[in-house]
């Protein structure tokens, strides 16, 4: 029996590995009570994927229902997290489905706006391909590392991203702030009415244009910490690159 276990579970860091031929059987043997496929989180999660197909299905003619299912499943972003530690429901496969919903939601809105505004096609298909990158590398560094999840990090391996993970309102804030500017570029498309304010600064300006200006910043502040992330999970990998050749020079010797 305790051959079997071995076989079924190995230590690997600080996380327990699962053999893969077990983990496709636990998962398919697993109980209505405790389906993990079912957790409140994860529905939340897939009612995130039908209401950005919703939006991506009204974004060409209908851009208030788009705007608003887009919107919806963003907000809904930072209520998963708090139901799974709420209801005791936190999963590995809640973490990436948040995570990979993001980046494909956001993805498309870009692959949008490449359309929308040719001349900036080739932004767009830099910032698509920072964000996939640097979620990608960080994380399988956090992985290859141990780490129970990709939120984990400490202060001495980057502050600033130790900054944005472990402080929800920071969090929440530059995500929303991310979102709410692509959105904004969006919307100018559609909205051509000045707001019609007296200041100098503004009268001319549509509202979709104003919260561009104002989310323009915390969009820049997003995409500098996903370089960070890019370039710390770059360091992290080739770090375990030198030290995996140093264990297999020193067992040569050996």
């Amino acid at each position: 029996m305790a051959a079997k276990n071995s076989a079924h579970r190995r230590k690997g860091g600080s996380v327990e590995v699962v053999d893969p031929k077990h983990a496709v059987d636990l998962a398919t043997q697993q109980s209505y009570s405790e389906n993990v496929f079912l957790f409140v989180p994860n529905l939340i999660g897939y009612t995130r994927i039908l209401l950005a197909g919703l939006a991506l299905h009204f974004m060409s003619y209908h851009p208030k229902y788009c705007t608003l299912a887009y919107s919806v499943s963003c907000l809904l972003d930072a209520v998963d997290g708090q139901a799974a530690r709420a209801l005791g429901q936190t999963s590995k496969f809640g973490a990436v489905l948040d995570m990979v919903t993001d980046r494909c939601t956001t993805s498309c809105l870009l692959c949008y706006l490449s359309s929308a505004y040719p001349d900036y096609a080739l932004a767009f298909q830099f910032l698509i391909s920072l964000d996939f990158a640097s979620h990608y590398m960080h994380m399988y560094s956090s992985l290859v590392t141990g780490s129970r999840s990709h939120k984990l990090v400490t202060s001495d391996v980057s502050r600033i991203l130790w900054l944005y993970y472990n402080d929800s309102r920071t969090l929440f804030i530059m995500c929303a702030g991310n979102e709410g500017f692509f959105v904004a570029l969006y919307l100018m498309k559609w909205v051509k009415t000045p707001i019609g304010l007296t200041h100098p600064l503004v009268t001319d300006l549509t509202w979709p244009q104003l919260a561009a200006f104002i989310t323009f910043w915390i969009f820049l502040a997003k995409n500098i910490i996903n370089f960070v992330q890019l370039w710390k999970a770059s360091k992290i990998l080739v770090g375990v690159d030198l030290a995996e050749r140093k264990k297999a020079r020193d067992e040569a010797r050996s």
